[in-house]
Protein backbone atom coordinates (compact mmCIF):
# COMPACT_ATOMS: atom_id res chain seq x y z
CA UNK A 1 0.00 0.00 0.00
CA UNK A 2 1.16 3.37 -0.94
CA UNK A 3 1.45 5.43 2.24
CA UNK A 4 1.00 9.36 1.25
CA UNK A 5 0.28 12.48 3.23
CA UNK A 6 -1.70 15.14 1.39
CA UNK A 7 -2.44 18.76 2.12
CA UNK A 8 -3.64 21.77 0.25
CA UNK A 9 -0.15 22.41 -1.05
CA UNK A 10 2.37 19.49 0.10
CA UNK A 11 2.01 16.00 -1.24
CA UNK A 12 4.56 13.37 0.39
CA UNK A 13 4.57 9.98 -1.09
CA UNK A 14 6.75 6.78 0.39
CA UNK A 15 7.41 6.10 -3.41
CA UNK A 16 9.60 7.10 -6.33
CA UNK A 17 9.21 8.04 -9.79
CA UNK A 18 10.20 5.34 -12.35
CA UNK A 19 9.30 5.90 -15.72
CA UNK A 20 6.72 8.64 -14.65
CA UNK A 21 4.87 6.27 -12.43
CA UNK A 22 4.73 6.19 -8.40
CA UNK A 23 5.86 3.05 -7.04
CA UNK A 24 5.61 2.83 -3.25
CA UNK A 25 9.41 2.63 -1.43
CA UNK A 26 9.99 2.39 2.42
CA UNK A 27 13.35 3.95 1.37
CA UNK A 28 12.48 6.70 -0.98
CA UNK A 29 10.07 10.03 -0.12
CA UNK A 30 8.78 12.28 -3.08
CA UNK A 31 7.74 15.68 -2.36
CA UNK A 32 5.13 17.83 -5.19
CA UNK A 33 4.89 20.90 -3.87
CA UNK A 34 1.42 22.85 -5.11
CA UNK A 35 0.52 20.59 -7.43
CA UNK A 36 -2.26 23.06 -7.92
CA UNK A 37 0.18 26.00 -8.99
CA UNK A 38 -2.37 28.27 -6.25
CA UNK A 39 0.83 30.07 -5.57
CA UNK A 40 3.89 32.13 -7.63
CA UNK A 41 7.25 30.24 -6.74
CA UNK A 42 10.78 31.66 -6.51
CA UNK A 43 13.67 29.01 -7.15
CA UNK A 44 15.07 30.63 -3.34
CA UNK A 45 11.81 29.32 -1.86
CA UNK A 46 11.18 26.01 -3.72
CA UNK A 47 14.66 25.40 -2.22
CA UNK A 48 13.65 26.27 1.34
CA UNK A 49 10.84 24.39 1.44
CA UNK A 50 12.64 21.40 0.11
CA UNK A 51 15.62 22.07 2.95
CA UNK A 52 12.57 22.33 5.51
CA UNK A 53 11.20 19.15 4.26
CA UNK A 54 14.65 17.37 4.36
CA UNK A 55 15.46 18.56 7.97
CA UNK A 56 11.43 17.70 9.04
CA UNK A 57 12.60 13.77 7.75
CA UNK A 58 15.93 13.99 9.48
CA UNK A 59 14.33 14.38 12.83
CA UNK A 60 11.90 11.45 12.08
CA UNK A 61 14.98 9.17 11.66
CA UNK A 62 14.96 5.78 13.45
CA UNK A 63 10.93 6.25 13.77
CA UNK A 64 9.04 3.91 11.90
CA UNK A 65 7.45 5.43 7.84
CA UNK A 66 3.71 5.61 9.06
CA UNK A 67 0.83 7.67 7.43
CA UNK A 68 0.99 9.31 11.03
CA UNK A 69 4.68 10.35 10.81
CA UNK A 70 4.12 11.59 6.83
CA UNK A 71 1.00 13.80 7.89
CA UNK A 72 2.83 15.20 10.91
CA UNK A 73 5.77 16.01 8.20
CA UNK A 74 3.08 17.48 5.38
CA UNK A 75 1.42 19.17 8.16
CA UNK A 76 4.29 21.17 9.52
CA UNK A 77 5.21 21.69 5.46
CA UNK A 78 1.77 23.45 4.86
CA UNK A 79 2.70 25.91 8.11
CA UNK A 80 6.17 26.03 6.47
CA UNK A 81 4.22 27.50 3.30
CA UNK A 82 1.97 29.55 4.92
CA UNK A 83 4.54 31.03 6.33
CA UNK A 84 6.47 32.36 3.80
CA UNK A 85 3.57 33.59 2.27
CA UNK A 86 2.72 35.78 4.78
CA UNK A 87 6.57 36.83 4.80
CA UNK A 88 5.75 37.75 1.13
CA UNK A 89 8.55 35.37 -0.30
CA UNK A 90 5.46 33.67 -1.82
CA UNK A 91 2.20 35.48 -3.30
CA UNK A 92 -1.40 33.94 -4.78
CA UNK A 93 -1.18 32.75 -8.55
CA UNK A 94 -4.13 35.50 -9.87
CA UNK A 95 -4.23 33.02 -13.15
CA UNK A 96 -4.53 29.74 -11.27
CA UNK A 97 -7.67 27.69 -11.90
CA UNK A 98 -8.22 27.64 -8.41
CA UNK A 99 -9.20 30.81 -6.15
CA UNK A 100 -9.10 29.15 -2.74
CA UNK A 101 -6.90 31.49 -0.54
CA UNK A 102 -6.41 28.57 1.58
CA UNK A 103 -3.32 30.32 3.31
CA UNK A 104 -5.26 33.35 4.74
CA UNK A 105 -6.64 35.88 2.55
CA UNK A 106 -3.72 38.13 -0.23
CA UNK A 107 -2.39 41.13 1.39
CA UNK A 108 -3.00 44.36 -1.05
CA UNK A 109 -0.59 47.29 -0.71
CA UNK A 110 -2.23 50.63 -0.53
CA UNK A 111 -1.23 52.74 -3.40
CA UNK A 112 -2.16 55.97 -1.11
CA UNK A 113 0.43 57.83 0.70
Amino acid sequence: MLLKSTTRHIHIFAAEVLEGELVASNDVLTLDIDPDNELNWSDEAVQKVYRQFDELVASYRGEPLTEYNLRRIGSDLEHFVRSLLQKGELSYNLNSRVMNYSLGLPQVVSQEQ
